[in-house]
């Protein structure tokens, strides 16, 4: 591609190692619908014939063809090729065995520094996509254990200490109100990547009088990038994204912590499915969270693609730099990372039980109930502080006697006020107690309710807005695979 200046060999083992085919490869695709959209601009430049362009557009056609063709085809027909630097190069070497010495009229008007910029922007857009939907498949998955749940109650925890009893529906949604925001930033990151370099040439802009906005308007992006020296040196879209992964992963994570406790013998409040889980080759009786215990790891291969990336871009002049090279391995990684652990996990969440009975019987004990016995004073007119102080003072003669509040009699907790009256036994209640937090936002049975059927709302939204989940779905594995 660029020899004509050179008069010595490339070292051989230099001229490996420099390679990126090995992984851009996965590019194939965004690098053809690319190269079909060029040859349009080049069409209206008066570079290319109308007869030209048709045999450049089904030479690229037969590549996708023959990679989709597993007898002929397939990554390893691309990724070993034994002459081509970089995707870039794969094709115009199957372009020109395919056409001729047409092909390389193809790269008139372009340099592979916009390619690259051009080719990533519509991997990251489309893998956004895949992983929206995915997003959408586990917060579905919630929402339907939500709903099995029903009025089923459990503690919430601050310090890791009972606090307050919850609905299981809550406990849950509020994973569902992480995952909508992970699918609200990837959007954010799809809507800002969405310009178009191809056209900026490899620094200045492209010297033919190209109209970018044919190719903008074909790969259905916004419109044209404003500067060439930025479009070609740009990577915030890859950075953003592995971001907005890294925070994926987090929640992820979180959840997998949280059902690994909650399956522990000490906790018991879910089962694990079997199909999602693993034994001891020496335990015979032990069943491991595997799942949880891997998902919850995940996130160090996603945070470490984000720190991957954020040191190849520090300190780099403009405009493209080969160090750039180096930012598309941990976006192939992490993005596989992704997808598998979001398509295992809608899975998994569907099929794991919850033990409600014991979730409740961890409610009774604990005084979990002291907030709503200081809002009952509150009510009685008695300022906040003092009626914390109250209960507190009643907590800790319960805890001497060995009781809860509840089993203290009208006499005894009269000692601490005079406030206290019959009614307060009724107002903490496990179900009043869950039911005093009645707010927007909080986990009183009606309130639930209406944050069930408002999420809902907002998932369905979400995989209307991405289309066909299970094909989506498909695409996203055979990728992996």
């Amino acid at each position: 591609m660029w020899s004509g200046r050179f008069r010595e060999q490339l070292d051989p083992f230099f001229d490996q190692w420099q390679r990126s085919l090995k992984f851009d490869w996965q590019l194939l695709e965004q690098e053809i619908v690319a190269s079909k959209a060029h040859a349009l601009a080049l069409r209206a430049a008066g570079i290319l014939t109308d007869s030209e362009v048709a045999a450049i557009r089904q030479g690229l056609d037969g590549i996708w063809g023959q990679y989709n063709d597993p007898k002929v085809g397939g990554p390893a027909w691309v990724r070993d090729h034994p002459d081509a630097e970089d995707i870039h190069h794969f094709v115009e070497l199957q372009l020109s065995h395919r056409i001729g010495d047409l092909a390389l009229k193809l790269h008139t008007g372009r340099s592979r520094n916009e390619q690259i910029a051009t080719d990533l922007r519509l991997y990251i857009r489309s893998s956004i996509e895949t992983l929206r939907s995915q997003l959408g498949a586990w917060a579905d998955a919630l929402i339907a254990q939500a709903k099995t749940a029903k009025d089923a109650i459990m503690p919430a925890y601050t310090h890791l200490q009972r606090a307050e009893p919850v609905l299981v529906a809550h406990w849950l949604l509020a994973y569902v109100e992480m995952l909508l925001r992970d699918a609200s930033r990837l959007e954010d990151c799809a809507d800002r990547l969405n310009l178009c370099p191809l056209g900026s040439g490899a620094v200045a802009g492209a010297t033919l009088k190209l109209d970018r906005n044919i190719t903008a308007r074909e790969l259905h992006f916004t419109a044209p990038t404003a500067n060439s020296m930025d479009a070609t040196s740009d990577r915030d879209f890859v950075l953003e994204y592995l971001q907005a992964l890294t925070q994926i992963g987090l929640h992820a994570s979180r959840f997998a912590e949280e059902i690994t406790l909650y399956a522990t013998a000490e906790f018991g409040f879910v089962e694990l499915p079997e199909a999602f889980s693993t034994g001891s080759s020496a335990m015979p009786q032990k069943k491991n969270p595997d799942l949880t215990e891997l998902v919850r790891a995940k996130v160090g291969r996603l945070h470490g693609a984000t720190e991957n990336v954020t040191l190849l871009l520090k300190g780099l002049p403009l405009a493209y730099n080969k160090d750039m090279q180096e930012t598309q391995e941990p976006v192939f990684q992490a993005t596989i990372v992704a997808q598998q652990m979001l398509h295992v996990l809608a899975h998994f969440t569907e099929a794991v039980r919850f033990k409600t009975d014991k979730m409740r019987a961890a409610c009774a004990t604990g005084f979990l109930n002291a907030m709503a016995a200081a809002t009952y004073l509150v009510y009685k007119g008695v300022p906040f502080r003092k009626a914390h102080e109250k209960i507190g003072n009643a907590v800790r003669y319960s805890l001497d006697k060995g009781c809860e509040l509840g089993d203290l009699s009208l006499a005894e907790l009269k000692e601490f006020g005079a406030e206290f009256d019959t009614d307060f036994f009724a107002s903490i209640t496990l179900q009043a107690t869950v039911d005093c937090h009645d707010v927007i936002g909080g986990t009183a049975t009606n309130q639930v309710k209406a944050a069930l059927l408002k999420v809902e709302t907002q998932v369905s939204k979400l995989r209307q807005e991405i289309g066909d989940q299970e094909s989506i779905e498909a695409e996203a594995v055979h990728a992996s695979a």
